[in-house]
């Protein structure tokens, strides 16, 4: 059954693996917009699926993604990329 924590998982880590950024360089990057997380904190919190709204706004900021459609089914080929 898809919970709307694993939903939230899979989008992220989908915007993710499009753009090619694993949890190392999502740290870096969130740090620049001054959000310290460190890179286990990330597994960690995403893996879960719960996290705030800004936690999302915060990544999508940080990898560069302006646009997030989320009704578009995820190749499980693209989160294999990570």
């Amino acid at each position: 059954m898809l919970t709307w924590e694993v939903e939230a998982r899979r989008i992220l880590r989908a915007e993710l693996a499009r753009a090619g950024v694993g949890y190392k360089t999502l740290a870096v990057r969130l740090a620049a917009l001054g959000v310290e997380e460190s890179e286990a904190n990330l597994s960690n919190k995403i893996a879960r699926g719960k996290f705030s709204f800004v936690f999302f706004l915060q990544c999508m900021k940080a990898i560069g993604i302006k646009c997030v459609d989320i009704d578009t089914k995820i190749d499980s080929a693209v989160l294999e990329k990570k």
